[in-house]
This record gives C-alpha cells, sequence and structure tokens, in this order.
C-alpha cells in the first residue's frame, strides 16, 4: 500500500540576537495529505501474556493524528547548504554560543509494556544510551553499527543497561531491536550539530537556536527520506532576520515500507 505524507513546514523565524550572527526558532508540521487514507494501527503478531496486560499492542511504524492529520516520529535537521557532500558541517561561526557549554546527557530509551519508548531517539556526538527495564520481565537491547559498535545485551529485570562508550558519528540512523520479542524495535539518529527535532503527536517540531543564511531542511521518516537518495541533501531554507516569516509549501513524502 502506499502512503504519502506531506511535509507542511510554516516556519516562523525569531531572532535571539547577536551582533555577528542572528539566531532563530524554526517551527513547522509534517502532517499526512489531506484526502488520503489515514494508515490503520493494526495490533502487532507476537504479543501475548504479560505483554497483553494493558490490551493490545498496535503498529507504530506510521502515526498519523486523525484530529489534525500530523505525523509523529519524523525526524526534522538542518544541514549546510551542500547538495554534494553530504558530510559537511557547519561552520564554527554557525553553532550558537551556548551550544558550547551543552554537557553530554543522557539518551534514554525505555520499555514499559514491551514496546520501546521512545521509538525514534534523536542523540548528540559525546552523549551515551541509557536502557531501562521498569518490568519483571526479560528483556535484551541488540543493535549493529558501523561507528558505535554492536550490541546484544539482556537488560536486567527492573534495572537499566548503560553503553559503556558515549555515541561517535553514525552518518546513517541505527536501528534496534528486542531479541526476546522480535515486534520491538526502534532507532537512533546521532548528530554533530545541535539543529534537529522529532515530530511530536501532532506532527510538530521545533529547532531552537538556528543560524540566519541558506541553509537546508531535511526530513527523516523509519520508511524513508523525503526525495529518496536525493532527499539525503534536503531542501533549500532561507533562514531570515529578525521578525520574517517563511513558508515552505506542502510537498508529497512517500513513505512506503521499502
Amino acid at each position: 500500500m502506499r502512503l504519502l505524507l506531506s511535509c507542511v513546514c510554516c516556519c516562523a523565524l525569531i531572532s535571539v540576537a547577536s551582533a555577528q550572527q542572528q539566531w532563530m526558532t524554526v517551527k513547522g508540521q509534517v502532517v499526512f495529505p489531506a484526502g488520503k487514507p489515514i494508515p490503520k494501527r493494526l495490533p502487532l503478531n507476537g504479543p501475548a501474556g504479560a505483554c497483553l496486560a494493558k490490551g493490545p499492542i498496535l503498529d507504530e511504524s506510521i502515526l498519523v493524528n486523525p484530529k489534525n492529520l500530523g505525523i509523529k516520529n519524523v525526524v526534522v535537521y538542518l544541514r549546510p547548504d551542500d547538495a554534494t557532500n553530504l558530510k559537511a558541517k557547519f561552520a564554527a561561526n554557525e553553532i550558537h554560543p551556548a551550544d558550547a557549554k551543552r554537557k553530554p546527557e543522557e539518551a534514554v530509551i525505555d520499555q514499559p509494556c514491551c514496546m520501546f519508548v521512545k521509538r525514534v531517539t534523536v542523540a548528540r556526538v559525546g552523549d551515551t544510551i541509557v536502557v531501562k527495564n521498569p518490568v519483571a520481565m526479560a528483556h535484551n537491547f541488540f543493535w549493529d553499527t558501523a561507528n558505535n559498535g554492536s550490541h546484544n545485551v539482556n537488560v536486567p529485570q527492573i534495572g537499566q543497561w548503560k553503553m559503556p562508550k558515549p555515541l561517535v558519528e553514525e552518518p546513517t540512523p541505527i536501528q534496534y531491536k528486542c531479541t526476546v520479542h522480535g515486534w520491538m524495535t526502534g532507532y537512533v539518529r546521532i548528530f554533530d550539530h545541535p539543529y534537529y527535532a522529532v515530530t511530536d503527536e501532532d506532527g510538530k517540531f521545533e529547532i531552537k537556536n538556528a543560524p540566519a543564511g541558506k541553509f537546508r531542511i531535511a526530513y527523516w521518516h523509519e520508511n524513508g527520506i523525503r526525495g529518496g537518495a536525493k532527499g539525503r541533501a534536503g531542501d533549500v531554507i532561507q533562514i531570515a532576520g529578525p521578525g520574517a516569516t517563511m513558508e515552505m509549501k506542502p510537498t508529497d513524502f512517500d513513505v512506503s515500507p521499502k
């Protein structure tokens, strides 16, 4: 079944001041196209016993809010304006000064009832993954990466496991799983800059302290990135001066399972 998403990015650009560089807050919303059938959340095959204590476990691969068509769990991020070098980095003066004071954080992945929460986690280089298991049930955490090692560990009942090393750059999304409960999965995106967000239940996102100027904005969903392979570079976005408003027109986003 072909599913299409529409990205509506109505970006309010608000200056937070600097003599050399102006900083803005970029806001927007990712929505499902009007007139398209909203995908149904079906019960997952596999859960049984204690996993069903709170009712059926529904598929979370595509979450659409029927009230406003907002799409949850889309990672939205800014890039330098470079269409060919996907490894291009922001210049030092394009990173907000307050970011220099940022301390590494723990990115927590919980599993309260046979599903990972959050399903999509965003983190920075230097952060550490912590996996919790708040129930009296065996759980596992498995991932295999190019730069952040391979882990296949049992998470203690009513306990947690902390990844032994801080996160380093990883150019692609990392999928993680529970090998005990095969339907349990999620994703981690690791960034080396602060300009990213994950859409909430209404499909809304906010990226604070973005530098004014010409950049690119990209949209990633677990079933694909907007525009396919070419979309990895993102769309050109002109982050304007204080008080300006910029609107990105709706564009179809194919997130059909590949």
